[in-house]
């Protein structure tokens, strides 16, 4: 009768055993040394949102209005007591950025809404939100200046990241992503994605025809003459991004209205609003550019920067990715000089760039915004591409179409 062969145990060495420990111990303390890296040391990103009140300051429905130059002063010097308070703290390190998002008044003072952002290791958290309460509390306690606030009005909560996005991303002009310098259009320089978050494409049978600024949810401000050859709004689709194409976030036309001076061929009220037949839903990367006030005054000298898809260069190459190009407000009676353009800047225009050339807008550009930031690095819609003599000529600037021209029929027509 046959059996199987039995195998014989051999032992490992000796050597071989250790090394097998060693490596399993040392996949363990790796393992050990990122969870402990990642929960106690590396730094997280933490969103904070609150509300303090500021008293004995009469009501005033102007602190109200994001734009107003009320709500920008007030929010300005809570802005620069909460950057001191925290530079100043035991959390300086770990402190980012804060912001006041809306002022309420009230018949008793001004409620303050505030969005904060933080780094901190997850094991310190908790202790971070109470510390970042205790420094704000003092502050509010500290009366110097002019300013009254209430301590005991303080409130605190941590919020998501989607969440203070939204917060951000609903009030206008603010950007998500900034870059260090400005670039030229005419050259070519490439914005960021979410750099210009108000910027569009206004495309005629689905190419890019002239660019547009978002000003709410369903508007948008352009040009007259962008609308010279057709205004039925079945031809045309408004598209956003960085990206000409393929279109992103597209979008079909209910209705244009072109200002009713406007004559064909000619460039004073040189503006039109475009409705939307859907409402956008604001992102980082698409939100609103802020209107100003019919009151705001530029001063020449000030710098503005330029945003489009038109060409590099006058009867030049488009390009596919979104340009940028600084700007500075150029005083118009410069702009009227008889080497320059003789007279024809009338005061609901404006001129921007450099009269040595180089640095401008251009075809394609039309329609298009040129912003400017205010003290608080919330950016306004200061002019509309509209004219020029080809582009980056010595003595022949861009010239814009100046919103605060127009801020009151923009409202008369769109209720913003």
């Amino acid at each position: 009768m046959y059996r199987p062969v039995t195998a014989t145990r051999t032992s490992l060495p000796v050597w071989m055993i250790a090394l097998v420990v060693f490596g399993v111990l040392a996949i363990l303390g790796i393992i050990i040394g990122l969870l402990v890296h990642f929960l106690a040391v590396e730094n997280r990103t933490y969103y904070y949102q609150g509300s303090f009140k500021v008293v004995n300051i009469p009501y005033d429905s102007n602190y109200e209005r994001e734009t107003s130059p009320e709500s920008n002063y007030l929010s300005k010097i809570l802005e620069n007591k909460m950057v001191d308070a925290f530079q100043s703290s035991s959390l300086y390190r770990q402190y980012i950025n804060s912001q006041v998002i809306k002022l309420v008044p009230d018949n008793s003072g001004v409620t303050a809404q505030i969005w904060l952002i933080f780094k901190a290791p997850r094991s310190v958290k908790a202790g971070t939100r109470t510390r970042i309460e205790s420094i704000l509390h003092q502050m509010l306690k500290n009366h110097s200046g002019s300013l009254t606030t209430d301590p005991n009005s303080l409130r605190l909560m941590e919020i998501s990241k989607v969440d203070a996005e939204k917060i951000t991303n609903n009030r206008c002009g603010r950007r998500a992503r900034m870059s260090a310098t400005y670039d030229r259009i005419k050259g070519g320089s490439t914005a960021q994605e979410g750099e210009w978050p108000w910027q569009a494409s206004l495309k005629k049978n689905g190419q890019h025809y002239c660019g547009a600024s978002l000003i709410s949810d369903r508007y948008l401000v352009t040009a007259a003459h962008c609308f010279k050859k057709t205004n039925n709004p079945k031809n045309y689709t408004v598209s956003f991004g960085t990206k000409v194409n393929p279109p992103y976030m597209q979008h079909y036309v209910q209705k244009i209205i072109i200002h009713e001076d406007y004559i064909l061929g000619e460039h004073h009220d040189d503006i039109a609003v475009i409705l939307l037949t859907e409402n956008i839903p604001f992102k980082n990367d698409v939100h609103r550019v802020c209107l100003p006030e019919a009151s705001q005054i530029i001063l020449p000298g000030e710098g503005a920067v330029v945003t489009g898809w038109g060409a590099l260069f006058y009867d030049g190459a488009y390009p596919v990715l979104l340009q940028k190009a600084p700007v500075k407000i150029i005083d118009t009676n410069s702009c009227n000089a008889e080497e320059a353009y003789n007279g024809e800047v009338q005061d609901t225009m404006l001129c921007a760039g450099y009269m040595e050339g180089n640095i401008d807008a251009c075809q394609g550009d039309s329609g298009g915004p040129l912003v400017y930031p205010n003290f608080r690095n919330i950016w306004y819609l200061v002019g509309i591409v509209s004219w020029g003599d080809e582009c980056g000529k010595i003595n022949k600037p861009g010239v814009y179409t100046r919103v605060t021209a127009y801020r009151n029929w923009i409202a008369s027509k769109t209720g913003i």
